[in-house]
């Protein structure tokens, strides 16, 4: 066997990479256009012909960043924002974010008081959660009506009301002094798949609101769209709409409006190692690849543990040098190997891209999914923690947060 040839790139070479990037110590790193994100949410406020836009930011804003994402798109105009889970409202409102947050999934656990104290609006469906706002309301002095939203199951079969419990939690709402009924919400399991299902969902919807409006119920806010349902069924928008996806820049919907939506985040490293193998050379763990000519193998500093998928494996490429180089083995935890043989001039230093543009080339959130049968949202979402966001926006790069 030949002996493998270690290269090193001894003149480094321009580096396109924000400022807040390269001054970090790890080369691996998210960027995150905020610029992006405004002209998402304002196609996305237009094709929904004005109505106001509950933005949802959970998970981490969809992996982008939940306090700079909900910050930008507060300045912006958005109605309000939607998240999952208590502690990811409570960490918007102390970072300064003051319009309504809404927690979609509920309450589970403990934090009736501080949602309360911190004027949050949590999502309800069982008699058990309205009794325990209630206490909270009545041990505080603030003597404003906190409000409610309930949420009815139409064919999710995940959470909601629905047959006797919406006339429980109802009751539990006209007994408890304090609360009151603010919203109703239902979630759509099919609007990108099945218009059919999508509106036989509203028709259950449309008699529970029947039902809670015929108890003297006046709900101000009523929503039901996703970000399928906002770009493609008009009959879903009623009093706001919630999209997730689409203000990252993906989504199913009507060609000329999905077109112009614009992906948020870009996934940036830099080849660390090139080595130069000869034909019938392994590379990687359990020697899934080999070498079928003579071949230079690039390193990255990036793996599983920064959300590559591992289903990626002989399957995936990145971009270098503006070209489309394949991932040749196994991913790793922390590190990647690249068959760079078709271009030659990359050197230690290149810049690669797991997800964005380079050089007129473009990889997707939802090429990389495909690669892993998965979605958009998996991987936008498991861009992991110890990746660092840098953000940009039109004032230009900043580093950070934390």
């Amino acid at each position: 066997m030949a002996q493998i040839q270690l290269r090193a790139q001894r003149t480094p070479a321009r580096d396109s990479r924000p400022a807040a990037g390269r001054s970090r110590v790890r080369p691996t790193y998210a960027a995150v256009d905020l610029d992006a994100l405004a002209h998402n949410l304002h196609v996305v406020t237009a094709a929904a012909g004005g109505a106001p836009v509950l933005a949802v930011v959970k998970a981490d804003g969809y992996g982008h960043g939940a306090a700079a994402v909900a910050q930008r798109l507060e300045a912006e105009g958005a109605f309000g924002f939607g998240v999952a889970l208590a502690e990811e409202a409570l960490a918007l409102r102390a970072l300064g974010v003051r319009r309504p947050i809404v927690i979609l999934n509920g309450v589970h656990g403990a934090a009736h008081a501080e949602i309360v104290d911190a004027r949050l609006t949590p999502v309800v469906y069982d008699p058990g959660e309205v009794e325990a706002f209630a206490r909270a309301v009545a041990c505080r002095r603030d003597e404003r009506p906190f409000g409610l939203h309930l949420k009815i199951d139409t064919g999710m079969a995940r959470l909601g009301a629905f047959g006797q419990t919406l006339d429980a939690t109802l009751r539990a709402i006209e007994q408890s002094p304090g609360v009151f009924l603010e919203g109703v919400l239902t979630h759509l399991a099919t609007a990108d798949t099945d218009r059919d299902f999508a509106l036989e969902q509203l028709v259950r919807f449309e008699l529970s609101l029947a039902t809670i409006r015929a108890r003297g119920h006046r709900p101000r806010w009523v929503h039901a769209s996703n970000s399928a349902a906002t770009l493609m069924l008009p009959e879903a928008r009623y009093d706001l709409v919630r999209p997730g996806i689409a203000l990252y820049g993906y989504g199913a919907g009507p060609a000329p409006t999905v077109a112009r939506l614009r992906p948020a985040l870009r996934v940036c490293t830099e080849v660390v190692a090139l080595r130069d193998l000869p034909a019938g050379a392994p590379v990687g763990y359990d020697c899934t690849f080999t070498t079928r000519r003579p071949s230079r193998i690039a390193t990255l500093p990036v793996g599983y543990a920064d959300g590559v998928r591992r289903a990626a494996s002989n399957r995936g490429v990145v971009l270098i040098e503006g070209r489309r180089c394949p991932i040749a083995g196994r991913v790793s935890m922390d590190l990647l190997s690249i068959d760079v043989t078709d271009a030659p001039s990359v050197h230690v230093g290149s810049e690669a891209v797991l997800i964005g543009e380079q050089g007129g080339a473009r990889i997707e959130a939802n090429e990389v999914a495909s690669w892993a049968d998965t979605t958009a949202y998996e991987v936008l979402t498991g861009v992991s923690v110890r990746v660092p966001r840098v953000y940009l926006g039109a004032a230009g790069p900043s580093a950070p947060a934390g």
